[in-house]
C-alpha cells in the first residue's frame, strides 16, 4: 500500500524539550483516509511551524473531505493548536471528527460566528431597522402598561393599609421636583413672556389693536404655554434625576435588596414619585404662568404703553377660568407621565454605566415628546372650551 498520500511531519526531536505536534495518518481498508492527530500541540511545541501544518492539513482535507480525524490521542491542546486546526480544516469542523470533552471548549470559541444564523435576504437594512424600533417601541408601551396596572394595584393596596404610604418620600420629591425648580422656571417663564408679548405688540400695533395683547398672551399661557413649558423643564431636570436615581439603584444591587426583603417597587419608588408630581407639576405651571404673564405685562408697558394696572384688571374679563382650570388638569397629567416614564426607564437599567447613560437619555426625550403629543390631543379634544 503506498504512503504517497501520508500527512509527513519533520522530528519531533527539533521541537526541543516540549514535544513536537504529530500528525500520523493512517489508511483504511475499503474506506475512507483516517487521520490521527497525536502529540502536543501547544503554543511552544508549534514554534515556527504553523504555516506548515496549517498548509499540510488544508492539503489533507482537499484530498479527502471525508477522511475521519481523531484528536483522541493529543497530549495538550491549547488555543493556538487548536486555532491551527480550525484555520487547516477551512474554519469549520470535519464531516467526521473524534475528539475529547475538554477540547470541545476549545473548539467552541472558533465556532460561535459559524452558529449565528444566517441573515435572510429580501429585507432591506432601512425596513429592517425600522421593523426592530417598532419591537422596540411595542416592547416599551406593553411594560409601561404592566408597571401602570401594578401600580394602580399598589394603590388600592396601599388604601386598605395607608401604613404603606411613603408619606416622607412622597414630601421630599415635592421639595425636589417643585420647590427647587421654581428658580429656573421663574427665569424662563419670564423671558418667554416677555419674548412673546414683544412680538404679539409689534403685530398687533400695526392694526391699531393694542389691547387684545391681553387676550391672546393671557389665552395662550394660562391654557398652553405654561403648562407645556413647566412640563418640559420638569421632565428635563427632575425626570433625568429620577430615571438615574433608580437606575444607580440597579447598578449598586439595591433594587435587587428590595425584592429580597419583599419590598414592592412601585410603592417604595414609583408611587412616591408619581404622587409628588402629579401635586407639584400643577403648581410649578402656576408659578411659570404667572411669571410668563409679568414678562409679557413688562413688554406691553414698554412696547404698547400698556397700564400695569390695565392689564391686571382686564385679564380676569378677557380669559374664562375654564382655561385655568383645563391647565391645571394637564399640569396634573404631565406630571403623572414624566414621573411613570422616569420611573419605567430607571427599571429597565442594566447594571452598567453606559446603559444608564442611555436610559436617562430616553427618558428626558421621551417624556418631552409624550408631553408635547398629549398637548396637542387636549387642544383639539377641547378646542371649543373656554374660547
Amino acid at each position: 500500500m503506498s504512503d504517497a498520500g501520508l500527512l509527513t511531519l519533520p522530528d519531533p526531536a527539533d521541537a526541543g524539550p516540549a514535544a513536537r505536534p504529530d500528525a500520523e495518518p493512517r489508511l483504511q481498508a475499503g474506506g475512507p483516509r483516517e487521520w490521527r492527530v497525536s502529540g502536543d500541540w501547544t503554543l511552544l511545541a508549534l514554534r515556527g511551524r504553523y504555516e506548515t501544518l496549517r498548509q499540510r492539513i488544508a492539503q489533507a482535507v482537499a484530498d479527502d473531505a471525508g477522511a475521519l480525524w481523531d484528536l483522541r490521542e493529543v497530549g495538550q491542546l491549547d488555543t493556538a493548536g487548536a486555532l491551527t486546526l480550525w484555520q487547516g480544516w477551512g474554519q469549520k469542523p470535519p464531516a467526521r471528527l473524534l475528539w475529547l470533552p475538554e477540547h470541545v471548549t476549545l473548539f467552541a470559541q472558533f465556532m460561535q460566528p459559524a452558529a449565528l444564523p444566517r441573515r435572510k435576504p429580501g429585507l432591506g437594512p432601512g425596513l429592517e431597522r425600522a421593523g426592530r424600533r417598532v419591537l422596540a417601541f411595542a416592547r416599551h408601551g406593553v411594560d409601561i402598561v404592566t408597571l401602570t396596572g401594578r401600580l394602580l394595584l399598589d394603590a388600592l393596596l396601599m388604601l386598605r393599609r395607608p401604613s404603606l404610604i411613603g408619606w416622607r418620600e412622597i414630601s421630599a420629591n415635592v421639595y425636589r421636583t417643585g420647590a427647587q425648580a421654581l428658580p429656573i422656571t421663574a427665569l424662563v417663564g419670564f423671558l418667554v413672556g416677555l419674548t412673546l408679548s414683544y412680538l404679539i405688540s409689534r403685530q398687533l400695533k400695526t392694526y391699531g389693536a393694542d389691547i387684545f395683547v391681553i387676550n391672546i398672551l393671557g389665552l395662550a399661557v394660562l391654557r398652553e404655554l405654561g403648562p407645556l413649558l413647566a412640563a418640559i423643564i420638569v421632565a428635563g431636570r427632575s425626570g433625568s434625576a429620577m430615571t438615574a436615581q433608580i437606575g444607580v439603584m440597579r447598578v449598586t444591587q439595591e433594587l435587587d435588596a428590595l425584592s429580597v426583603m419583599g419590598i414592592s417597587h412601585t410603592v417604595r419608588l414609583v408611587a412616591p414619585k408619581v404622587v409628588a408630581l402629579a401635586i407639584s407639576l400643577p403648581l410649578v405651571a402656576l408659578w411659570t404662568s404667572a411669571l410668563m404673564l409679568l414678562g409679557g405685562m413688562a413688554a406691553a408697558g414698554a412696547q404698547l404703553k400698556l397700564d400695569p394696572a390695565q392689564f391686571l384688571h382686564t385679564l380676569p374679563s378677557v380669559v374664562e377660568p375654564v382655561n385655568l382650570w383645563l391647565g391645571w388638569a394637564k399640569s396634573v397629567l404631565f406630571g403623572s407621565l414624566i414621573a411613570l416614564l422616569a420611573c419605567h426607564f430607571g427599571l429597565r437599567v442594566k447594571p452598567n454605566t453606559e446603559s444608564l447613560g442611555q436610559s436617562v437619555t430616553q427618558s428626558v426625550v421621551t417624556a418631552i415628546t409624550l408631553v408635547i403629543v398629549v398637548d396637542a390631543i387636549f387642544a383639539v379634544l377641547f378646542s371649543d372650551v373656554g374660547v
